[in-house]
């Protein structure tokens, strides 16, 4: 290992650890010009080009390997590429790429130009486009050819008229840039463009689960934010193998596969894939000996219920999860297969990692952690005043006056009411709700909307979803608040069974006494629905909202 690459990371953070090892207290450290794809991927480049960056496969059996000299020189030939089609510092540009490796070679090359990087997801329709095209002011789209992507492109720009190109990556359409083409033919010299590290770097539509999806834009030193969410929560050392499972157009792509992975100099894991087939996956961890893991609950999940028997698992050192809150269960189903413990943690489009369960410490199943050293994190009451241990609130990060917040968004592009309703009187306002215990662990409860209020009690639905998911009949559910006339609402669980179950009284019945000898019986669901599938967002991300009218809907018939 090149002893350079080992402390390379040293350079954007003074940091230090208690007795047992245990990161402290981390400040981030960066130049009035720090740019992550100049700083960082060029720069270890220029130490190392032949080290490892990223290990990309398909399932159609394609494998390339990227050295950072390659990501160095494919991102300088995408830049000019780009500027050549008219893109420049300022302008928004989407990428809709799925998991193709031209997708670090694009995102690399806005940053280095000073262009807003948006991913996306190809599940959006014409409809999803229109809306973030005139949102965001789109000058360009990079999209996949594979799919109904382009398609969906070309119908939206007959109403949306700015943008100014449009390129295409594995495969070619007429009207359209052939990105792997042009690229090639592209020089893969490149001076560097002059950008700030606090300028505008990185843009997300926010998958809410409520309205119309928020602009979260970030600055350059947001990608310093992840370092402790590569080094110290995913565990990553220098010569590491890390897979993260998500598709790029969720922000979750580059705190798992992009900037705090790549400062830590360690290689990514990138298997490109359509549909999610665990046995797929679990191979794929055995066959390239994965060294560390992060995924959301779910593919942990299916990984226990569809059976991890038969997969030799035992180059996995590492194992991280977030985007929901875990399930004991399935944190103790792992361990017992595995011998690794499922280290959670917390984090929100708008943020980097608030929430986790460090390296070298103890996790409590089910719970997000502590605070990360990066973040003062309270919870607190409606009127903004911190709770005592054992009592729900929301949490917040408190806000430093005139000071940056490195890994906290700049705003909610063109739109300062929402901005000022999350950020105020010194506080960073998540929308989630949790509890603290005496140790210090926070404890997920739900979104600030989706506390049940049942004769006088707070019910978060976290803890009944829990326990259900711990029944052998169910697969996935949902626990919401429904209308009632004496009680104001009362809990209900809408849940898909898993196969060789059916819906019956008897069922029904079975999982309420299930619950009720697991918490308290005042949470148990008085009313259970069973549907094929759960409304979600593009994102996955449950609409309890759509539940909650649904009950609404039903109770005024």
């Amino acid at each position: 290992m090149n002893t350079n690459i080992a402390d390379f990371y040293e350079r954007f953070c003074d940091e230090g650890f208690d007795k047992r090892g245990v990161l402290k207290y981390f400040t981030p450290v960066y130049e009035e010009n720090f740019n992550f794809a100049y700083d960082v991927v060029d720069e270890i480049a220029r130490l190392d080009p032949n080290r490892r960056a990223m290990v990309w496969c398909n399932e159609e059996g394609e494998e390339r390997t990227f050295t950072f000299g390659d990501m160095m020189r494919y991102s300088n030939k995408a830049a000019n590429l780009f500027r050549s089609h008219g893109v420049k510092k300022g302008d928004m540009v989407m990428l809709v790429l799925k998991r193709h490796y031209q997708f670090w070679f694009s995102i690399l090359a806005l940053h280095k130009l000073g262009a807003v990087a948006i991913p996306a997801t190809n599940l959006l329709t014409k409809k999803d486009f229109v809306y973030r095209f005139q949102s965001a002011g789109v000058a360009a789209v990079v999209c996949t050819a594979t799919g109904e992507v382009a398609e969906h492109v070309d119908a939206a720009c007959q109403e949306y008229k700015g943008l100014t190109c449009r390129f295409i990556a594995r495969g070619s359409r007429d009207g359209w840039v052939d990105f792997d083409k042009e690229l090639e033919n592209a020089s893969d010299e490149l001076e560097r463009v002059e950008t700030k590290a606090l300028e505008p770097m990185l843009m997300y539509f926010s998958s809410g689960t409520t309205g119309y999806p928020k602009m979260v834009l970030h600055d350059h030193t947001y990608a310093i934010g992840h370092l402790i969410t590569a080094k110290y929560w995913h565990n990553i050392p220098a010569d590491g193998l890390h897979l993260t499972v998500s598709e790029t157009g969720w922000g979750k792509a580059v705190w798992g596969k992009l900037y705090g992975q790549w400062i830590v100099g360690c290689t990514v894991f990138v298997y490109d894939f359509d549909k999610f087939v665990p046995g797929d996956l679990l191979h794929m961890i055995e066959k390239y000996h994965i060294t560390s893991f992060c995924a959301p609950p779910t593919i942990y999940r299916f990984f226990i219920k569809e059976g991890m028997e038969g997969y030799d698992l035992s180059s996995l050192k590492y194992a991280c999860t977030a985007g929901e809150a875990l399930n004991p269960e399935v944190y103790n189903r792992f361990l017992e297969r595995t011998g690794l413990q499922i280290m959670e943690g917390f984090g929100q489009t708008e943020t980097t990692l608030v929430l986790t369960n460090l390296a070298g410490t103890t996790p409590k199943p089910g719970s997000m952690g502590k605070p990360s050293p990066m973040y003062n994190v309270v919870i607190v009451d409606e009127n903004g005043k911190e709770v005592a241990p054992g009592v729900t609130g929301e949490i917040c990060l408190r806000l430093e006056e005139d000071k940056k917040q490195v890994g906290l968004f700049m705003c909610y592009y063109r739109d300062e009411e929402k901005t000022a309703e999350a950020r105020h009187d010194g506080l960073y306002h998540t929308g989630d709700t949790a509890w603290k215990d005496e140790d210090g662990y926070f404890w997920y409860v739900g979104r600030t909307d989706d506390v049940i209020k049942a004769s006088g009690y707070r019910i978060g639905p976290f803890e009944i979803e829990s326990v259900l998911m711990e029944h052998p009949a169910v697969l996935e559910c949902a626990v919401t608040g429904a209308p009632h006339p004496v009680r104001g609402q009362v809990v209900k669980a809408t849940i898909v069974l898993t196969s060789g179950y059916s819906p019956s009284e008897e069922l029904t019945r079975e999982l309420q006494d299930y619950v009720k000898k697991q918490t308290a019986p005042y949470k148990y669901p008085r009313i259970v629905e069973y549907v094929k599938e759960l409304p979600k967002t593009i994102s996955g991300k449950i609409r309890r909202v759509e539940l909650r009218a649904r009950s609404e809907e039903q109770a005024q018939k």
